[in-house]
């Protein structure tokens, strides 16, 4: 079963993530990241991949698209806040 994350393994999964551009969401316990494409095609192509991982480790993310921008809202709703499931997802969006 999946866990929140406890005060000490979040500064050291955390720490990476928000040196590598992703962000405390304000309000919750979440973090947030903008990924910029050269056009709508790249945007939803990275899209594409993205959602081929989440499915496939059943972790979803919140996310919004307009045209070349994929704004990505990661947290998890059974634990009401971030676990390893996000810091995972969130390293896998990095590398595609």
């Amino acid at each position: 079963m999946t866990e929140r994350l406890s005060d000490t393994a979040r500064d050291t999964i955390l720490a990476p993530l928000l040196a590598n551009g992703w962000k405390m969401t304000e309000g919750r316990d979440a973090i947030t990241k903008t990924f910029v494409f050269e056009d709508f095609v790249e945007a939803f192509s990275w899209m594409t991949r993205a959602a081929f991982w989440a499915e496939k480790w059943n972790h979803h993310p919140e996310w919004t698209n307009v045209y070349k921008t994929v704004e990505v809202v990661l947290t998890t709703h059974d634990v009401d806040g971030l676990s390893s499931l996000d810091a995972k997802l969130a390293r896998k969006f990095d590398a595609l």
